[in-house]
């Protein structure tokens, strides 16, 4: 067969545009041709697949994957599972995520130094199904910052994170991790809810270090990604080049300024999916009395005050992430969409979008990936139902009748 054409869909482009009745042909990695209904492509030598009105969208992209963590209740649980048992975590989850419609993850942080190097060349080759990945360092972090689980008396406990402290240990780790073919280097700027001794509103790495392996990864041409609670290491990111920035839930005036005014390279990754869900959702897990000592609550109200502000700057937000624990487990990506419309006055569309087109750009991909149009990956989802109705039927794979990555079925409809 020459290609696969798609008829009698709902296509929902993720360009902004309100979904039509059309067809989409697709040959070898890439959409050949999108068109409107009552216009036809021709049937000869294609594979035809009738859509019967299903809808037709790109593969949702998520923002801040965790593929080498399982599910876990702790960061030591993390660190204590051996580099082999890490690798096969990995392997499972790059085929769930397939399996539930994200063909593409920018990694957050890898549980091991090289585990997302490996998978992302697994699945390239072709050796094992998968998202299309940006394979990430473990997060690096200070003495003291979230995932430093060690104490005075044991010392050599491990979490997902390496610990270093100063300028020049920054520089030398980042050096070694771009040499072992990270495409992302993970800093943890700010503190976090978790850290009873360095919460969320401070900021405990300094700009030396974060200079340090700034200089390192700008001059070999890679990235940064940094979890930034607090304001001023929304600033600090911004200033030392951190392409996507996570959480951003403290950020003030100043803060947002900035992001606006770099607004045509940064992205902001949110992720208030763990928030969202211990604050109203959580029962299972923590006690009310632990909600409000945590302060779950008013980090999502913070969050979805400065989200919707930055919405109306015009900066781009990226859905997903923070799913592989406990209280956001794999597979649940795609509830970030509804947590977006319901505390954050998104519409369904704007929703979307932060997981498709905005997705693409965060991968570099601006003109190739997260939309519907000629040229674009065929990176494809068949969907009974419209998620512009429901953005819940995503979570559901029994309603994703079929799933494309780069041309190829991963499931094909039946």
């Amino acid at each position: 067969m020459a290609g696969t054409l798609f008829t009698d869909v709902r296509i929902l482009d993720c360009t902004g545009a309100e979904p039509y009745s059309g067809e989409v042909l697709v040959e070898a990695t890439h959409i050949a041709a999108v068109v409107l209904e009552p216009q036809r492509l021709s049937r000869e030598g294609v594979d035809v697949i009738d859509g019967r009105g299903a809808t037709l969208m790109p593969g949702l992209i998520e923002s801040h994957a965790h593929l080498s963590i399982d599910d876990a209740a702790d960061l030591v649980q993390i660190g204590m599972i051996p580099p082999e048992e890490t690798t096969l975590i990995a392997v499972r989850n790059a085929r769930l995520y397939l399996d539930c419609g994200i063909t593409s993850c920018i990694s957050a942080a890898s549980a091991k130094p090289r585990t997302d190097v490996v998978i992302r060349n697994a699945i390239n080759k072709g050796e094992i199904p998968g998202p299309r990945l940006l394979a990430a360092s473990p997060w690096l972090t200070v003495t003291g910052g979230l995932g430093d689980m060690r104490s005075l008396h044991m010392p050599q406990m491990s979490s997902m994170a390496i610990t270093l402290d100063g300028p020049e240990e920054f520089r030398r780790t980042t050096r070694e991790l771009i040499r072992e073919g990270v495409d992302i280097i993970k800093l943890v700027i700010s503190g976090d809810t978790f850290v009873p001794h360095a919460p969320s509103h401070t900021t405990v790495m300094s700009e030396a270090e974060i200079a340090a392996a700034a200089e390192v990864v700008h001059a070999h041409g890679k990235r940064m990604s940094a979890h930034c609670r607090s304001a001023d290491s929304v600033k600090l990111a911004v200033k030392h080049g951190v392409k996507v920035i996570y959480h951003a839930n403290f950020a003030d005036e100043e803060a947002i300024d900035l992001l606006e005014a770099n607004k045509d390279w940064v992205f902001v990754s949110p992720n208030i999916g763990f928030t969202a869900t211990a604050s109203y959702a959580g029962e299972k897990w923590f006690t009310e009395a632990q909600v409000l000592e945590f302060g779950f609550r008013e980090e999502l109200a913070g969050a979805a005050k400065g989200l919707k502000e930055l919405k109306k700057r015009g900066i781009r937000i990226l859905g997903g992430g923070d799913y592989g624990f406990f209280v956001t487990p794999h597979g649940e990506n795609a509830r970030d969409l509804d947590h977006l419309i319901r505390y954050c006055d998104f519409t369904p569309m704007e929703a979307l979008i932060t997981m498709t087109k905005h997705g693409g750009a965060a991968m570099d991909l601006p003109h190739e990936l997260g939309q519907i149009q000629p040229g674009f990956f065929a990176d494809l989802l068949l969907v009974a139902g419209n998620p512009l109705d429901d953005p819940k039927v995503l979570l559901d794979r029994n309603n994703l009748l079929a799933v494309m990555k780069n041309g190829q079925f991963h499931r094909r409809p039946v």
